[in-house]
């Protein structure tokens, strides 16, 4: 049974934060550390600064030949069952480390040329380098690293979706940068079948980003094949016989892991540090690696429904406009923004408070987006985008200024310039939304793209033909605007 079904939410994944995990197995799916870095919230900085702060210890731990101070850090990364992710088959059971792989771990990390030489710095760096760790691991670890994080990501969830908790639990070692070491306190949490973590989408995926053997077969390999063919002497080196190439010299992956037997964690500590160059290329073409599973993806790794969009937009249709039934709106329209924007926009945060609380903002999104208009917004369309501002307007009447002026006064510089206004439109003139819109625009007050009951329903059949009509639709209502 999952946490939807559970809780009785009345929504499944495709409109889901969190991964909506079976309550007794795991999802084989992991959290991946890299996916922090693109995740434009303090509750994700806070996530990265966690997990640096952490390895840091760790690899300086190593290098000092600390080997107390290494095995009290890792021992501490026990199993993490309470968030239902990873390789179990039956019940939860985690891959966390022991104190046999603690030693072990401490070990490795010892012998790995990557990490005495200095050259590695991030958590997710380790599956390339250290045997025994691999991206299950990997994501035990994270979870653990960040723990403070993801319980309060669960009672933000909880809260918004009233999903009761229980108090006094022990949270478990949860790593503290002030004091640099694992702290333990009594939180409260759901417990549906023991405790539960929620974990966001946003952070997890079927395939660490970071692979030892993509970086063996794309980085490590084609530098040796460049080093023998430039030796005058390699036994390794052919020339090819076929007529258009013939005389041209070659030399395969496969020959030189042949000639000299290694594992691919050996192969790429020995050639990165001879030539550290290589992994700093590979972090920049993963750099931009980072969007979230998309629907179809997330529903074959976990079994979960695709979005029903007749079901979401029809959700929204059928709240009668006015005041009494604003915060029904509120919610259909989030539900329906949430699936039709993943993966592009995620981490929903609703009602979220800013100037100390003197302002409200009905729904705001991170911008994960890596093609697609909201890619474009930034890199062509110059608009500063990091947040996407959703205000949600149940009226019965025509929109005013003061609505227009309301969500403009939501942005900034670092929040963003950019949001939409969900509204009814059937007291509105369309004409006139829209150029109240220009207005703001033409005054560099930000942009906004306002959305009535027919257009969602214009974007729901655009994204239903998974094709380029979304971003055309987007594009043309931004391009009003200029």
């Amino acid at each position: 049974m999952r946490v939807s079904e559970y809780y009785d939410l009345g929504v499944t994944q495709p409109s889901l934060e969190f991964v909506d995990v079976d309550i007794v197995r795991d999802a084989q799916v992991f959290v991946d550390p890299h996916a922090f870095n693109a995740i434009a919230s303090d509750w994700a900085r806070e996530c990265v600064s966690l997990l640096q702060d952490f390895y840091g210890e760790v690899l300086a731990a190593v290098r000092a030949g600390d080997r107390a101070r290494g095995m009290y850090l890792l021992e501490r990364l026990g199993e993490s069952n309470e968030a239902h992710l990873g390789l179990s088959s039956a019940q939860s059971r985690g891959s966390g480390v022991a104190t046999g792989l603690a030693a072990d771990i401490y070990d490795a990390l010892g012998m790995s040329t990557a990490v005495v030489s200095g050259i590695l710095s991030e958590v997710h760096e380790t599956v390339l380098f250290v045997a025994g760790v691999g991206h299950d691991r990997v994501s035990d670890m994270t979870i653990n690293i960040i723990r403070r994080q993801l319980i309060k990501f669960t009672q933000e969830v909880c809260r918004l979706y009233d999903i009761e908790m229980v108090p006094g639990l022990d949270s478990g070692w949860m790593w503290d940068r002030q004091s640099q070491s694992w702290v333990a306190d009594r939180v409260e949490l759901p417990m549906p079948n023991g405790k539960l973590l929620l974990v966001p989408i946003a952070v997890v995926r079927k395939s660490p980003t970071f692979d030892p053997g993509d970086y063996l077969s794309h980085y490590v390999l084609p530098h040796l094949q460049e080093v023998h063919l430039s030796s005058a002497h390699s036994r390794l080196v052919r020339t090819r016989t076929s007529r258009r190439l013939r005389g041209e010299r070659f030399v395969t992956k496969k020959s030189i892991l042949e000639d000299d037997p290694k594992s691919r964690k050996e192969w790429n500590n020995e050639v990165t540090d001879q030539k550290p160059e290589l992994l700093e290329r590979y972090r920049q073409a993963k750099a931009g690696e980072s969007e979230p599973p998309g629907h179809d993806e997330v529903a074959t790794n976990m079994g979960t429904p695709p979005p029903d969009w007749e079901a979401l937009l029809a959700a929204v249709l059928d709240v009668p406009s006015g005041r009494d039934h604003a915060d029904d709106y509120h919610r259909a329209v989030q539900r329906l923004l949430n699936a039709l924007f993943y993966p592009w926009l995620d981490m929903p945060k609703r009602e979220s408070q800013i100037h100390g609380g003197r302002k409200r903002i009905d729904i705001v999104y991170v911008n994960l987006a890596q093609h697609g208009f909201f890619q474009w917004l930034g890199a062509a369309g110059g608009v500063s985008a990091g947040q996407v501002v959703i205000e949600c307007k149940n009226y019965t009447n025509a929109l005013k200024n003061e609505e227009f002026d309301q969500l403009t006064g939501r942005f900034s510089p670092f929040r963003g310039q950019f949001g939409f206004l969900c509204y009814r439109g059937s007291a509105d003139d369309k004409s006139t939304v829209i150029q109240r819109c220009r207005d703001a625009a033409l005054d560099q007050r930000g942009f906004v793209i306002a959305l009535d009951d027919g257009d969602l329903a214009t974007l729901v059949a655009a994204r239903r033909e998974e094709g380029p009509q979304i971003f055309d639709y987007l594009l043309g209502r931004f391009r009003e605007l200029i």
